[in-house]
Parts: structure tokens; C-alpha cells; sequence
């Protein structure tokens, strides 16, 4: 599979999907007409148990959260076990087309349990490649739908450690535990691979996670606590790729206004002018 080297990210800065138009900045949705009612914008981060974790302690959704502090609401939209099919019967819950204002940005972030292999303990989750690539075109189609503006990231499954998921294993149901792997590393690249290609055909963001934790020596224990899931130092590459992708399209958190006034325009004796 292609990948993009020292980013993790595809399409990279150079050939990005904002190239050739302005970067997308608070004033873009307001411009297209769109409501603007909310005191803050939103990032929405929909997608597995990936996400659904990613507000523990050392999740990548806090640590944005915290980046976006009084600029942007991230709002947690995950579902752990969740496949690209199921997720499709939440898309008119999460993302509705009217009575709402759209989010700002949205990850997508799925692969991980449509990855998991027929004829083994979580083949109920399998989902086939083809019908994976076309249950996230569905989702995206109906992100664009919501709105032309919104900045549309896809995430890859992660890489598996193998090892890692016997041992997890061995750790619930000692010598029950299955003997053949329920996913595979190799089998979640050809996931990433068509996750990054629909991404290139929709002209959207795709941050190559599978390629870049395995850029790094010992991947296998320092970014996954199960051989799935993420150790705090998985989430900070998920934070780091996930950050510079906003930072690219214009989404700079030092460049957003604050919803209220900072403290230090506020007058002590005459506070109200501050909120005028």
C-alpha cells in the first residue's frame, strides 16, 4: 500500500485537498449561509471503541479537547464494537441534515472490527472489504450532505499486534482463549489501504495511522495496550496526526476566537463593556 512518508497523513500538505482554494477558516460556514447559533463550533469524532476511549485519561479526544479549549466543542460520537454497517444506522441521529448546526470538522474513524476475520471469534464484526470502502463513501456522502464546508477526516484501523491480542487473550479466558487469531495485521493494512484510496477519490483528508505507528521501532507495545487499542502514547500519534491535519486546512487553535472574552480584556470596574 502507498503511504506518506514522515506524516502519516494522505493526501500529504503538498497535494492536499485544499489546495487551490482558501483554507477553511470560523467565517467559511457563515459565508455559505449556514447557521451559526452555537457559541462554539463542533468536531465530532465518530467511529469504534477507538474513539469511544479516546476521552480516558491519555485519549486522544481529551488531549483535543484540551488543544481547542473555549475555541471548539469535541464531541465523542463512538461505539465500541461497532463495524462501518452498523455505524450507518446512526449517521441521521449523529449528523441530521436539518435543526442543527453541522460540525466543524468530523473524523471518521473505522476498520478495526470490519477487519476481524470469517470463521473466528469475532467474525459477527466482519465486514467485507469492498462493502467497507462503500459503507464509508455512504458516510461521507452524507457528511457533505450536512454540509459543503465541514472538514471530513478518515482515520485507518490501526496496525494489530498479534501477539499482543493472544496474550490479551490468554489474560480473559486462559486456556479457552481461541487459537487463531480473530484479526491480523496484515489483513487491517488491507483496510487502511482502501480507507486512504476512497480517500483520494473523494478528495478528503485520510490520516494514515496504520503506516505511521509502524514507523517506529517496538510499535507493537508502545502504541497498543491489547494489540488493538491504544496505550497514552498510541493516543498522542492519533492527537499529533489529528491536530496537524486541522492545523493544514486553517483550523490553527491559537488562531480561533475565543466563545467569551478572555480575562484580560475584561475591565474590573466596568466588566459589561468586555461582553458588548
Amino acid at each position: 500500500m502507498t503511504t506518506t512518508a514522515g506524516s502519516g497523513s494522505c493526501p500529504s500538505t503538498a497535494s492536499s485537498p485544499s489546495a487551490g482554494r482558501p483554507p477553511v477558516c470560523l467565517a467559511v460556514a457563515a459565508a455559505a449561509g449556514e447557521s451559526q447559533e452555537m457559541a462554539r463550533p463542533r468536531l465530532v469524532l465518530f467511529g469504534d471503541s477507538i474513539t469511544e476511549q479516546s476521552f480516558r485519561p491519555g485519549g486522544w479526544g481529551a488531549a483535543l479537547a484540551d488543544t481547542y479549549s473555549r475555541k471548539a466543542d469535541v464531541v465523542v460520537r463512538g461505539y465500541g464494537g461497532y463495524n462501518t454497517r452498523w455505524a450507518l444506522f446512526l449517521l441521521h441521529q449523529i449528523f441530521p441534515l436539518v435543526g442543527m448546526p453541522p460540525p466543524l470538522a468530523t473524523t471518521v474513524f473505522f476498520g478495526a472490527n470490519d477487519a476481524a476475520l470469517l470463521g473466528r471469534t469475532s467474525e459477527r464484526q466482519h465486514v467485507p472489504v469492498a462493502e467497507y470502502k462503500e459503507n464509508l463513501r455512504k458516510i461521507i456522502n452524507h457528511l457533505k450532505d450536512c454540509s459543503k464546508s465541514m472538514v471530513i477526516m478518515l482515520i485507518t484501523p490501526p496496525p494489530v499486534d498479534e501477539d499482543g491480542r493472544e496474550r490479551y487473550a490468554r489474560s480473559l479466558y486462559g486456556e479457552e482463549a481461541r487459537k487463531l487469531p480473530e484479526r491480523t495485521n496484515e489483513m487491517a493494512g488491507v483496510y487502511a489501504g482502501q480507507c486512504i484510496e476512497l480517500a483520494r477519490e473523494m478528495n478528503i483528508y485520510c490520516i494514515d495511522i496504520w503506516s505511521k505507528m509502524q514507523e517506529t521501532a517496538g510499535w507493537q507495545k508502545l502504541y497498543l495496550s491489547d494489540g488493538l487499542h491504544l496505550t497514552p502514547e498510541g493516543n498522542a500519534v492519533v492527537h499529533m496526526e489529528v491536530v496537524q491535519t486541522l492545523r493544514n486546512v486553517g483550523l490553527k487553535a491559537e488562531d480561533m476566537p475565543y466563545d467569551f472574552p478572555h480575562h484580560s480584556r475584561i475591565d474590573g470596574s466596568c466588566p459589561e463593556k468586555a461582553f458588548q
